[in-house]
């Protein structure tokens, strides 16, 4: 049998899954008009942000596919234009399902919990089941036509691309919103959330979309994506020892991880535990099944066991970075229990508190990723390609987990929607699952790190390999100047991004005081807040903010690749990857950490409105442009980076021999 065959066949089943689950959800009732008519607002708005991003995005991206077709060959254009379309359509196509999933959750809610959960996880199944399918078509298709791994690299660059316009531009908007909506709407007025008297309340809820699932979607795309090219051109130099199965086993690895997703998604369905046990006994599923079909392709393809206990080294870093996650980010975790103490105290101590548990929780995930590493290089007898397969590894739970991530949003925006129409039933199901919605976004994070991190490993051995570089001489001063600029990079665009969040949640904040101001009739429920005006300063600043990390991603290899030549191109890369890496983990928990103290006092304490309350909302506001924009930006940034790279490579090898 063709080895193309299987990820045929793997998409082939996840289509039929994902019929099913369309059809599942999409014949539940979604009951009350008003319930309709919020949701059509929600997403009137998330349609008319993803048109106007890519109305921004495709000029650029065409631009740069013409500069890709002189410079580097028609093969990379293609590429490039393939991954970026794949990537585009994978946010757009599926964003257009999800958002109408969540009316439903709320309406199912008013009877029963459990029952809810599982429509908002098969939705959340629409997005994590098809970003891989689509992943998996869009490089089989390239592959089978060029069969040379190399020209996957132009694939990985417009999904890497297009993954950080997304991350950014939805992370602005989103955070904008929920800054502004949180600021003005909790501290200052003393009104709920999702109170449809907040002029800010729908643009915050579309932000929920466009930030959480578009943005995160495109994110995991490109790192499925990544990370299968830099294993297929690592297996390449591996063909004498492995044979021809060296350069399509990557591929075939993912599709174990895409199917054994498939049954854990398809297992929710029919289990009849608490939310947080089902998903659980989901992930052990996965894991599990992913275990079991990795040692099958392993010992049918390559004949090597060293190579699957590198993958479960990979499996591991991964549960590793999880339950880290969960230690400091968890509901009821010793952190974020000690900042919510703190909020008593004051904002001040609240963000001190915070900061201390953020700057400590790198240490962890960081280890289990390097020791990953180590380990596959020390047990497979000093093999490079079995450090690409552990990246292989930490993906193969990618469908399950993006699942749940998805969950989170769709959940977020059904306990918006209930509020807004003021009918009751449904809040106490929502708020259970809601707060399961923030431990997953927290597990996501931290698998995006994990792979994100070892993919900066295969980025690295790949480029070695393949440039020929034996060592990195820090003794010559280029080389040491590029790894230093390569670490301030990632602060530079850590700062624009925080910096773009502030300055959109400025001008939000402005225009709900303004609203409220000059029509008091808002706040007593007479009339309704302009909703529109908010969604478009959350559109248009998000929009003008992205372009400048992209260009940070692109311009610096490309100048210090040409002007410099291989090694130094190495250089930047590890001081981007080093700092990246650090920072990313700290904002996302962090982030997490401060969000989820100011729900166990509303939540748990019942002290909302209080100046313990108002400390923790301030928290949460500071820690909501790290964990949401520049953290998640950062991983992206990272890889990007490392794409450019490779996608650089072959000019400066030809220039070298040359």
């Amino acid at each position: 049998m063709d080895p193309l065959s299987v990820p045929i066949i793997t998409v082939a089943l996840t289509g039929l899954l994902l019929l099913y689950i369309y059809r599942f959800i999409f014949s539940k009732s979604v009951g009350s008009p008003k319930l309709v008519e919020i949701s059509g607002r929600i997403e009137k708005g998330t349609r008319a942000y993803l048109n106007s991003q890519f109305k921004v995005l495709i000029p650029f991206l065409g631009i740069l596919a013409a500069l890709m077709f002189f410079v580097l060959g028609w093969r990379a254009s293609v590429s490039f234009v393939v991954g970026a379309a794949f990537s585009i359509f994978s946010a757009y196509a599926v964003m257009r399902l999800v958002v109408r999933v969540h009316p439903r959750v709320a309406w199912e809610a008013r009877s029963s919990g459990l029952e809810a959960f599982k429509t908002a996880f098969l939705g959340g199944g629409i997005m994590g089941l098809s970003v891989p399918a689509l992943c998996l078509i869009g490089l089989t298709a390239i592959y089978a036509v060029s069969r040379d791994p190399n020209d996957l690299v132009g694939f990985g660059f417009g999904a890497s691309l297009t993954a950080l316009f997304a991350q950014v531009g939805g992370g602005i908007y989103t955070k904008a919103a929920d800054i502004g909506a949180d600021l003005v709407g909790k501290v200052e007025l003393n009104i709920p959330e999702d109170d449809p008297r907040n002029p800010a309340v729908i643009a915050d809820l579309v932000g929920d979309n466009v930030g959480d699932c578009a943005g995160r979607g495109a994110d995991l795309f490109q790192s499925f994506s990544g990370d299968v090219i830099t294993g297929m051109i690592l297996g390449v130099a591996f063909v004498p020892q492995y044979g021809p199965g060296a350069i399509v086993f990557p591929l075939l690895l993912q599709c174990v991880g895409n199917l054994a997703s498939l049954v854990g998604v398809a297992l929710i369905k029919g289990l009849r535990w608490n939310p947080e046990r089902s998903i659980v006994a989901g992930l052990i599923v996965t894991a599990l099944l992913s275990s079991i079909g990795a040692f099958l392709l392993v010992q049918s393809l390559i004949g090597d066991t060293r190579i699957f206990i590198a993958t479960l080294s990979g499996l591991a870093a991964v549960i590793i970075s999880m339950f880290t996650a969960q230690h400091y980010t968890g509901y009821h975790g010793g952190p974020v229990t000690k900042i919510a103490k703190a909020s008593e105290r004051g904002a001040a101590l609240n963000i001190i508190t915070g900061l201390s548990y953020g700057l400590q929780s790198p240490i962890i995930p960081i280890a289990g990723v390097i020791g990953a590493a180590v380990f596959s290089y020390i047990i497979s007898g000093s093999s490079l390609y079995a450090i690409a397969i552990a990246n292989i590894g930490t993906d193969l739970m990618i469908g399950f987990i993006m699942s749940a991530d998805a969950f989170g949003p769709i959940v977020d925006n059904a306990d918006g929607v209930s509020e807004m129409t003021g009918e009751s039933g449904a809040g106490e199901n929502l708020a259970l699952l809601d707060a399961v919605g923030n431990s997953m976004k927290a597990y996501t994070k931290a698998l995006s790190m994990t792979t994100g991190t070892l993919t900066a490993f295969a980025v690295f051995i790949t480029f070695f390999q393949v440039a020929g570089v034996k060592a990195l001489n820090l003794m010559v001063p280029w080389n040491f100047a590029a790894l230093f600029m390569g670490a301030a990079l990632s602060f530079l665009v850590a700062s624009l991004t925080i910096g773009s969040t502030a300055k959109t949640a400025g001008k939000m904040v402005d225009e709900i005081r303004e609203q409220c101001q000059m029509t008091p009739a808002i706040m007593e429920g007479k009339a309704e807040p302009d909703y529109e005006r908010c969604i478009n300063i959350s559109t248009n600043n998000a929009l003008r903010e992205m372009v400048w990390p992209g260009l940070l991603a692109v311009i610096p290899p490309v100048v210090t690749g040409l002007l410099f030549g291989a090694e130094t191109l190495v250089a930047l890369l590890i001081g981007v990857t080093l700092t990246s890496v650090c920072l990313a983990v700290f904002f996302n928990n962090v982030g997490a950490a401060w969000d989820n103290a100011k729900k166990l006092i509303e939540r748990e304490f019942w002290r909302k409105g209080t100046e313990a309350h108002k400390a923790a909302v301030v928290g949460d506001t500071v820690g909501d442009p790290m964990k949401d924009v520049a953290g998640p930006s950062l991983i992206i940034y990272m890889k990007l980076v490392g794409m450019t790279a490779l996608l650089l490579l072959p000019l400066l090898v030809e220039r070298a021999a040359g």
